[in-house]
């Protein structure tokens, strides 16, 4: 972990403007094509939902301005940022957290993950580790197609922790196609920034043995 420096001024300045804000954090919904990720999950029988917490999380982890949190006074950058998303539990019909250690190498990280996923199937749970602001806030809601969503986050101190979720996916056009929405605190993530998850994340999803192997 590292201390971020603005030395732009113009860059310092739209720092403290969005973060004077009651509401500092923005939303981008965008449909992914996933035509290449689909079938090869289908044709090797991988596991959909964690391939996909994988490729989010990958993507993520790659772009620096996902790394970066708000503390105090002070902005630090993240070696790498751990997927903490939404399972479904045994003990009732609500979700409970599931964090996984990030890794890039898939099969060690569907390993873990699988294992964790069984844990807070059986025994659920919503709390977040106490200091802890290495996560990436991940969830599914694999029944609607959606095109907008609002997640409920604290605003005062700021949660600067982003928030990744995906939808139902659907064919058009013979495509195969995810909505994806991605909510940023403004202060630290701009429409650039976003604009090159959704590409990056693309651009995965287009050649998934490359990533999977």
């Amino acid at each position: 972990m590292k201390k971020i420096q603005f030395t732009n001024p113009h860059r310092q300045k739209h720092f403290d403007f969005f973060r004077a804000m009651n509401h500092p954090h923005f939303n981008v919904t965008a449909q992914v094509d996933i035509s290449q990720l689909a079938n090869y999950i289908k044709d090797n029988d991988l596991p959909f939902s964690l391939t996909l917490v994988y490729f989010l999380s990958r993507t993520a982890n790659e772009i620096p301005e996902f790394r970066w949190r708000i503390r105090g006074e002070d902005v630090v950058e993240h070696v790498s940022v751990h997927p903490s998303y939404t399972v479904s539990t045994e003990s009732a019909d609500v979700f409970s957290f599931c964090t996984v250690p990030y890794t890039s190498e898939y099969d060690r990280f569907i390993r873990t993950a699988t294992n964790i996923q069984q844990k807070m199937w059986e025994d659920p749970n919503l709390e977040d580790e106490e200091g802890r602001d290495d996560y990436l806030f991940l969830s599914a809601l694999p029944w609607i197609r959606f095109t907008s969503m609002q997640h409920a986050m604290q605003e005062h101190p700021g949660d600067s922790v982003p928030r990744i979720s995906w939808g139902k996916y659907y064919t058009s056009e013979n495509r195969i196609w995810l909505p994806v929405s991605v909510q940023v605190h403004h202060a630290l993530v701009d429409g650039r920034h976003t604009g090159a998850y959704f590409e990056l994340l693309e651009s995965k999803c287009a050649s998934p043995a490359t990533w999977l192997t």
